[in-house]
């Protein structure tokens, strides 16, 4: 009898101490932190190894959001996304708004080593459905790569962007 009311005690100050925990930081459980391996100070390159442009990652909200600042590399194309757990509907999410009018809408969720998110489907131009993905990958020493692909149903369509993000300590401390 002793034993099952100091196991209901430790279950209890358990669940107490876990909800404290989340009231002080609401967003500082691991699914918080499935895209962080993006954070940081990137220069990306394009796949034939010209420079893209740059790409500053910083948490936001007390680690609740991650907000992307891209230029490009002739400073005329910027764009902002801000990506964030979305808890309702356990997916993550990006808005992407750029200096062309352009925006896109994505969700999705991690896998191994990285990041995948889709658009809904859209009618193009030539009245067929396609998809937005973007995948980022954690590349094992330091890079993450970008890949943006239209799709037409599992079909790849065409790619968008190819991108491979190289932190700047590594450039500038070479």
């Amino acid at each position: 009898m002793l034993a099952r009311f100091f196991f209901w005690c430790m279950m209890v100050m358990m669940t107490v101490s876990v909800r404290a925990q989340e009231a002080d930081c609401p967003c500082c459980s691991v699914v918080y932190q499935a895209f962080d391996f993006w954070i940081g100070e990137w220069e990306v390159y394009n796949r034939d190894g010209s420079i893209a442009g740059t790409n500053i990652i910083t948490k936001v909200e007390d680690g609740c959001g991650l907000r992307e600042e891209w230029k490009s590399a002739n400073g005329t194309f910027t764009g902002t996304s801000l990506n964030f757990y979305d808890k309702k509907n356990g997916q993550w999410k990006q808005l992407w708004v750029d200096n062309a009018g352009n925006h896109l809408d994505l969700r999705g969720n991690p896998v191994q080593n990285g990041m995948v998110l889709s658009s809904e489907p859209f009618r193009g131009q030539d009245g067929k459905m396609y998809v937005n993905r973007i995948s980022w990958t954690a590349n094992p020493e330091g890079t993450v790569r970008q890949l943006w692909e239209v799709l037409q149903g599992e079909e790849v369509a065409s790619v968008i962007f190819d991108g491979l993000y190289t932190p700047k300590e590594k450039i500038e401390g070479n």
